[in-house]
């Protein structure tokens, strides 16, 4: 080494090596656990939404938490498939589109990704989208077979079976 010294963390010793006075079983360590369970509060009953403005203040509750967790965690797709899949569960399918560019944007090497957002485009019958969008992924992801392969078998759904063969 060229004359510097790594510091290691020093070992802590234990200064009483005699057992407990009181000693506790596998069975009492696993009931306290138990019991510690119980103690979590269960979940809050289902709320129901009666009118308008009810809906708009859970929606605007609902994408503020998956917004802040986006933020948090920017690089986890996980979290904003949630968020785009509610948001189409909303039927809000033009603000689950503009999550699932965003997510692009942030991993756009991702496969699952562009798979979700594709099948969401197809789930509600927006062939052109699906179609740019498989483009898209053929395009940046080529060697991505799975991609290939649902481009062609949504062409031959459609009975598009030149564009099938132009795939």
């Amino acid at each position: 080494m060229d004359g510097k010294t790594t510091k290691m963390p020093k070992v802590a010793k234990v200064k009483n090596k005699a057992p407990a006075e009181i000693q506790i079983t596998a069975e009492q360590l696993l009931r306290e656990a138990k019991e510690r369970d119980l103690e979590i509060l269960p979940p809050p009953p289902k709320q129901k939404i009666s009118d308008p403005e009810e809906l708009r203040d859970y929606q605007h509750r609902k994408r503020k938490a998956f917004e802040d967790n986006i933020r948090k965690n920017r690089l986890v797709i996980g979290n904003w498939l949630k968020y785009a899949q509610w948001e189409e569960s909303q039927k809000q399918v033009q603000r689950a589109r503009s999550i699932y560019e965003r997510a692009l944007d942030v991993d756009h090497r991702n496969v699952t990704l562009w798979l979700k957002y594709t099948e969401m485009e197809m789930r509600n019958r927006q062939v052109n989208h699906a179609r740019n969008l498989w483009d898209r992924a053929v395009t940046i992801l080529p060697r991505v077979s799975q991609f290939w392969y649902k481009y062609t078998y949504m062409e031959e759904m459609l009975e598009n079976v030149a564009g099938a063969r132009q795939v």
